[in-house]
């Protein structure tokens, strides 16, 4: 039984943290509100009264919201410097490549390794223990945690040992699935207005051309104007589009689909839709009447 700590429960969070503890593992769990903490320590982790409690642990694997959250935790916060050496943090968040690169250069200061594995996967995915794990790093770093990679995902994609190097490669690939979700609302839009029953257009697409979770979930979930409950907010995903767009402009490599998606996720979170899946912007295009 190995000893890992896991910081920040919500759905995702939870999901992982529930895995490692029926793996048998040692699992000590910190989260700013009880009620997670409560059901895992029922299950069988341990509860730490601290993030700086749980930072004691030889492994720790984090799972906050955005760079802000992150760096107040981790960077602001001083707990560092009271982090045994050698402890490994495991940062699985969507956060920006600058704020990777900082986060390394904080954590190698005091003498603590920092693996960027943001994943792949909505809840469901993490509930099953096989989420796609982007991570980069150092090399003996990424070897000493994948028996915990193991548990709570179905691969690990070794993308280099940076730890921008993940996070790019997350960012660009939630600004592929928005632009997805924008050309499907067009389509669909337009397959509406022609007299063409929405579902079946989008069940012959994901049956022929374009198979794959990405067109058959969110095709079906616009068809039939289904964004709740929500498995990635509206709010989240112009985060995230901000991120590709902010990487875009650190490397003077133009991103002009990304610039009109800026445009359409601002108003749909105008419009009040913030909370709602963000396969929500597909109803910023014209769409014929919900029966």
């Amino acid at each position: 039984m190995s000893g890992i700590a896991v910081i920040g429960l919500g759905a995702m969070g939870s999901a992982i943290a529930h895995n490692l503890v029926k793996a048998g593992h040692d699992v000590v769990v910190w989260n700013r509100s009880d009620r997670p903490v409560d059901e895992l320590v029922a299950a069988g982790a341990r509860r730490a009264a601290s993030v700086a409690e749980a930072m004691r642990m030889p492994v720790v694997f984090s799972v906050l919201s955005d760079d802000q959250a992150v760096a107040e935790t981790f960077i602001d916060s001083g707990v560092l410097a009271g982090t045994p050496g050698g402890t490994v943090h495991v940062n699985l968040a969507t956060v920006s490549t600058g704020l990777a690169r900082q986060a390394g250069a904080a954590h190698a200061e005091h003498g603590v390794g920092y693996v960027a594995a943001p994943v792949f996967g909505r809840v469901p995915v993490a509930e099953a223990g096989a989420l796609n794990i982007l991570a980069a790093g150092e090399s003996a770093l990424i070897d000493r945690v994948q028996p915990f990679f193991d548990v709570i995902g179905s691969r690990t994609w070794r993308l280099g040992d940076r730890p921008e190097q993940a996070n790019i490669v997350k960012i660009l690939g939630n600004y592929l699935i928005a632009c997805t979700i924008q050309s499907l609302g067009e389509a669909v839009s337009l397959a509406e207005g022609a007299g063409v029953d929405s579902g079946r257009f989008v069940e012959l697409l994901t049956s022929t051309l374009f198979p794959g979770p990405v067109y058959a979930g969110y095709g079906s979930m616009i068809a039939e104007r289904r964004y709740q409950p929500a498995g990635f907010t509206t709010v989240l995903g112009r985060k995230d589009l901000h991120l590709a767009l902010q990487a875009a402009t650190d490397h003077d490599i133009p991103l002009p689909i990304g610039q009109l998606l800026r445009d359409v996720f601002d108003q749909a979170i105008a419009e009040g839709r913030g909370a709602d899946d963000w396969a929500v912007i597909a109803e910023q295009q014209p769409r014929a009447q919900a029966d």
